[in-house]
């Protein structure tokens, strides 16, 4: 039996809120196996409620979702023994020491005592928690945290890491480590999907993209294409960077009356 190509395929998928708000219009789109890849779009654009979909917080009103090959529902369980997911709000028991909590969730992963021997220290030391990985939790910076966020992803070695702005709020020097990190986790096959509006950051750092506006995919195509993207055969409009590519998609939908007082 041959295994899928594609690790993720989300076909028109769908969900609006009670009081009517319709947070995604019919998204689809498909993410290759042993790639990183970015999922891209404004605040409220849809990102989040397609991660807590994908996580099982939320619900859905229709549309399929197939992970590893299989489509799943929103009762199904097992697939999620192959998942690491780090929520745009992670939560923790911040009295916990980094490395306590990092045994905690391994052992929810029914992971034996002796993987975690090995994995807690290493991962400790991957994300340069070493020295504070007998300190509590709720005494970390931001970037801090987020590194526990991402160890606690990985601790059971899942085959697809789903990351909600796992790069907001934090310094150049902390982002610049968690950058390297998930390059390295990439490399040794894991497939990686981040959200951000950080155009520059997925730019540098993704294969592929995905631009999403008001619960729609309008465009996904490898992020090597974006430099010669066309905007239509009439106009042969090309791009110099993922942000000018992202502007022109979304200005048209975006546009603001100017304010009367000023």
């Amino acid at each position: 039996m041959h295994e899928p190509v594609n690790i993720l395929e989300i076909d028109d998928l769908r969900k609006t809120y009670e009081g009517g708000y319709t947070a995604l219009d019919g998204l689809t789109l498909s993410v290759r196996k042993g790639i990183l890849f970015g999922f891209l779009g404004l605040n409220g654009a849809g990102k989040t409620t397609t991660i807590r979909i994908l996580a099982g917080l939320n619900s859905r009103n229709s549309g399929m979702i197939k992970m590893f090959g299989a489509e799943i529902t929103e009762h199904d369980y097992d697939h999620k023994q192959r998942i690491g997911f780090v929520l745009d709000e992670p939560l923790y028991f911040d009295w916990m020491s980094a490395g306590e909590y990092l045994r905690f969730v391994g052992t929810m992963y029914d992971l034996p005592p002796t993987a975690l021997e090995h994995r807690v220290p290493e991962l400790l030391e991957f994300f340069d928690l070493t020295e504070k990985g007998d300190d509590a939790i709720e005494t970390f910076s931001t970037g801090m945290k987020k590194k526990v966020s991402l160890a606690a992803a990985i601790i059971h070695k899942p085959e697809l890491i789903i990351l909600d702005e796992p790069l907001e709020g934090i310094d150049a020097l902390a982002a610049s480590s968690i950058k390297e990190s998930l390059k390295m986790m990439a490399a040794s096959g894991t497939t990686i999907f981040i959200t951000s509006h950080v155009l520059d950051t997925v730019e540098r750092l993704c294969d592929e993209i995905a631009i999403v506006h008001q619960g729609k995919v309008l465009m996904q195509c490898m992020t090597a294409e974006i430099r010669t993207k066309v905007k239509s055969e009439l106009a042969n409009t090309t791009y110099d960077s993922l942000e000018d590519l992202f502007v022109d998609l979304v200005s048209d939908r975006t546009k603001k009356k100017h304010l009367s007082w000023l």
